[in-house]
């Protein structure tokens, strides 16, 4: 849901009522993961996609039929060999939606207003919803912010809301969005429970360059399509400037060892040395191997890794952190160019995240969409 801020932002203020459909469960191959949404005002004006246009038709009138009778509920729509006019994904997939309506006088109404507003303020906070459980509870909601306050109610009880808004802190602590199980007075093991749907909103995981080099300019591109927010450090300040670099969110002028090991990361964040010079590799990557981050990829020829891993060998690097080092950086494209090395790096960025084992589908017959329970966080 979080993904139609900007157009919720002005209907709410506006006095729209209206309904959301968000995607709860994904199964198997499916066009859009969870959190995608897709609203109908009254008057019939749609923004989103739930399904990149395989059942849009008929979750459209699910919204409608939640606007006129003020009721959420859940669908699940999947693909039907049976019945070729079925509505259902074509992909072979399912997945789960559930719709609710957000009218005037809806308890999830300034819920919303809340949780769109901190977004708007570059905060971070989920959203939990009622997917599964008592139909008088289906589709309310909590606010929750990283300090553990919230916003909402999920019904009558103190200790049920007290209870959700903890589960939902723990997956936006892990910047994750998904379903959990809770018991309706608090107690996971209660015969009685809810299924929440948790969608986090985090701040953009940071990608790091290192090295002010032509490469460097072309991942900096790529990495801000994905979605990152792009440091790009070095320690020569002719290099590192915003005339060279004006795609980036910030350029750093400091020695790279140092300012990793002052700046934050986190366990989403991707380190690419493209510095390809000893002496800022190897101080750096002693400490980049220290760090829980996601990523950590050098620039560089075998003979240039090989040396590499001698030098940290020397420097008292072990084993197991020289195991997490991705280099030479990127997958095996035939990359010649600092654009097509850009796509590489990402692709073995992309892969490492979602675990893709870079092989062509066409020589594959696993699900194209991996299973996301099996994913890291994501961004």
């Amino acid at each position: 849901m979080l993904d139609l801020a900007g157009d919720l932002r002005r209907w709410l203020p506006e006095g729209r009522e209206f309904a959301v459909a968000t995607v709860v469960s994904v199964g198997g191959s499916a066009p859009r993961g969870p959190g995608a949404a897709l609203a109908v005002d009254r008057d019939g004006t749609v923004i989103g996609s739930v399904s990149g246009g395989c059942v849009e038709g008929a979750v459209y009138d699910l919204c409608v039929e939640a606007l006129d009778d003020g009721r959420s509920r859940t669908e699940r729509f999947g693909y039907s060999d049976e019945d070729a006019f079925a509505v259902g994904l074509t992909c072979g997939g399912t997945i789960e939606v559930l719709v609710t309506p957000v009218g005037a006088d809806s308890p999830v109404r300034p819920v919303l207003e809340s949780a769109l507003r901190d977004l708007a303020q570059g905060g971070a906070g989920a959203l939990a919803w009622v997917a599964g459980g008592p139909e008088d509870r289906l589709g309310l909601a909590l606010h929750v912010r990283p300090d553990g306050t919230y916003e909402g109610g999920l019904g009558d009880s103190a200790e049920l809301d007290r209870s959700a808004a903890a589960t939902a802190r723990d997956l936006l602590d892990a910047g994750r969005t998904g379903t959990a199980a809770i018991g309706t007075g608090g107690d996971p093991y209660c015969a009685d429970r809810l299924t929440l749907f948790v969608q986090s909103s985090v701040p953009p995981p940071r990608m790091i360059v290192f090295g002010a080099v032509d490469f460097a300019a072309a991942l900096v591109r790529v990495g801000s399509l994905l979605g990152y927010h792009v440091t790009v450090c070095d320690a020569r300040p002719v290099f590192a400037t915003r005339a060279r670099f004006p795609e980036a969110d910030e350029i750093v002028v400091d020695w790279p060892h140092r300012y990793l090991r002052d700046t934050r990361t986190d366990a989403r964040t991707v380190l690419c040395v493209l510095t390809h010079d000893a002496k800022f590799d190897v101080p750096l990557l002693e400490v980049a191997l220290g760090l829980p981050v996601a990523f950590v990829g050098a620039m560089g020829s075998r003979r240039t890794h090989t040396d590499r891993l001698r030098r940290l060998r020397e420097a008292g690097v072990g084993e197991r952190e020289l195991s997490r080092l991705r280099s030479p950086i990127g997958l095996d494209l035939g990359a010649r160019t600092p654009e097509e090395t850009a796509v590489s790096i990402a692709a073995e960025i992309i892969a490492t995240r979602h675990g893709g084992t870079g092989t062509p589908l066409t020589a594959t017959t696993t699900p194209i969409h991996h299973d996301p329970s099996r994913e890291r966080p994501a961004a």
